[in-house]
């Protein structure tokens, strides 16, 4: 029986059915571009080359830290070989930077560090794209960007790529898809649109491809509930400072030395009831917030964000008021003082447009082997003034008002590049000020387990006698020792102050010679002005003692990052 839809007569049927037994794929792509010219009335047919070689080779290049892009590289490169694409997968740090002028299909799977940095990994091709002045005017291009939205700097080394990619001339031909720790289904979805652009290339079909948009799939952490049984000032009588040792009773969550915790802080109590004062609006009063019910004072207390709101939230408030307002940053306060909400109605409005707050990220100071059940912190009460108003920081100033006996929700923020090395390694810690926590972590750690490997701490501070944190426990591994060296910089209470830094140069063959024997380095607190002369100091001492000139001290420092032998967690 015929096929009534078929309109084709019987003996083109067969002319057909034979033309199109045993071809190649690509050779169908031509016929099916050639056939949609005569449709839209194109006179002639597209060239056989519209389909080049080219646009079926692809490189898929990654650039990561603790596995997760090289993992997705690896998959994709699977795929697009079975769709018969010529694939050529390489790691970041193994690929040809020459080639890249080269290049007709480069799609980039990058990983974010810390705040906003490229993995080790990719250190050498970030700087690559952005020193250099030359031009990719051949290239087509997309990137998969991988971060954690706990962090401030989310994705921002995939932005970097995929901004600078394409200043140097390139055409991005899907968006850059930015993905959260659960990045499994976005980056999916990202791959396969780089296989519709990839084979569809030089065909009228890829006229209707629709690029993707830009979409942030927020992770499902595992939020945890501890009670703070414990509290204590740290600084003795005449500091300037405030940093608290918090203990968090918290049962079976697993986490390891280095990780770190996310904190979600309430906003204070006075300036929710001064907003509640001002507008007269019922706090008990329910709205929905991502699915979910809560009243007025839960949603401005615990979940939205009040100060210091991004110029495109203060855009959309102008909407709501119909009035002109400079875009700029400010807090909610201020707007609704010079810029009042006509109704209860517009609240309803106000409330999607503010930000969820965001988690502040405080690394764990304690260790799983030797506090079951615990976690501490160190939190320093980060005080400033904003005109004549002192202020307190947000989320160190929630932590430090919270009476014994509170509840604290958190998540666990694994850091697999902050990890102790095996037992029998030896570990140089250099800190300051609350950057102690992740070495009272390791040290707690090694002493728990009995490691073997010896440990060097170099810690800085204001005053010895105001600000030595943690001084009876460090003491004390010393004295056992767990501690087997311990170099102290203070500021104040010494002939001259010095610095971490001016430390480790004065024990300059000591530490190379740890660094020679293996030992894996450990860089923790403020990134300036510590972290970059801590650097710049190891740079020196590489080059002095090793007798090398300054390019011959960057490649053995580079030699360590990419053996895992130095990390740093700098804020």
């Amino acid at each position: 029986m015929s096929n009534p839809n078929n309109m084709l007569a019987g003996h083109k049927q067969q002319l057909l059915t034979e033309l199109v037994t045993g071809i190649g794929r690509e050779e169908l792509i031509w016929i099916n571009g050639y056939l949609s010219a005569l449709i839209n009335g194109k006179e002639t047919a597209p060239e056989a080359t519209s389909v080049s070689a080219a646009a079926k080779k692809i490189t898929l290049v990654y650039g990561t830290e603790t596995g997760n892009a090289k993992k997705i590289a690896t998959v994709f490169a699977a795929k697009a070989k079975k769709e018969n694409l010529q694939v050529k997968l390489a790691a970041l740090d193994q690929y040809r930077l020459t080639d890249l002028s080269r290049e007709e299909n480069l799609f980039v799977v990058i990983s974010t560090q810390g705040d906003g940095e490229p993995p080790v990994a990719a250190q050498k091709f970030y700087d690559h794209i952005h020193r250099n002045g030359f031009r990719l005017e051949q290239l087509r291009y997309g990137v998969l960007a991988l971060g954690d939205t706990s962090y401030p700097y989310f994705c921002k080394t995939g932005e970097d790529v995929d901004s600078q990619l394409e200043k140097l001339g390139g055409k991005r031909i899907v968006p850059i898809r930015k993905c959260d720790v659960d990045y499994e289904k976005d980056a999916e979805n990202w791959f396969e649109q780089v296989l519709l652009s990839v084979r569809d290339a030089g065909t009228v079909a890829a006229a209707s491809v629709k690029p993707a948009t830009e979409t942030v799939t927020k992770s499902n952490k595992k939020i945890y509930t501890a009670t703070l049984a414990g509290k204590q000032l740290l600084n003795d009588r005449g500091s300037h400072k405030e940093v608290y040792h918090l203990e968090l009773l918290a049962e079976e969550v697993e986490y390891q030395a280095g990780d770190s915790i996310g904190i979600v802080p309430h906003n204070p109590s006075a300036l929710v009831n001064r907003l509640f004062a001002l507008t007269g609006f019922d706090r008990t009063r329910q709205y929905s917030h991502k699915d979910e019910l809560y009243t007025a004072e839960e949603l401005l207390q615990q979940k939205l964000a009040l100060s210091h709101l991004h110029e495109r939230v203060v855009k959309k408030y102008a909407s709501i008021v119909q009035q002109d307002i400079p875009e700029q940053k400010t807090d909610l306060l201020q707007l609704l003082e010079n810029y009042p909400l006509q109704n209860e109605t517009k609240f309803a409005e106000l409330i999607g447009i503010l930000p969820a707050q965001s988690p502040r990220i405080y690394t764990i100071a304690s260790s799983p082997a030797a506090y079951t059940g615990e976690l501490h912190l160190t939190v320093e009460l980060d005080r400033f003034t904003v005109g004549d108003d002192r202020q307190d920081g947000l989320c160190s100033g929630y932590l430090a008002a919270l009476p014994v006996g509170s509840t604290i929700e958190f998540f666990v923020q694994k850091n697999k590049r902050f990890r102790l090395p095996d037992g029998d390694k030896k570990v140089l810690m250099i800190g300051q000020g609350t950057g102690i926590a992740a070495f009272r972590s390791f040290l707690a750690e090694r002493d728990a387990t009995g490691a073997s490997g010896k440990n060097w701490l170099f810690f800085g501070e204001d005053s010895f006698t105001r600000d030595f944190l943690y001084q009876t426990e460090l003491q004390d591994w010393y004295q056992t020792g767990v501690l087997n060296g311990i170099s102290l910089a203070f500021r104040q209470d010494q002939p001259r102050p010095f610095s971490v830094a001016e430390k480790l140069q004065a024990h300059a063959k000591e530490v190379y010679n740890w660094i020679q024997e293996g030992a894996y380095l450990y860089v923790c607190g403020e990134k300036l002005p510590m972290g970059e002369s801590v650097e710049q100091t190891l740079l020196q001492i590489i080059a002095g003692q090793g007798k090398t000139d300054d390019v011959g001290a960057q490649t053995y420092f580079e030699q360590l990052k990419t053996e895992g032998r130095y990390s740093r967690e700098l804020y």
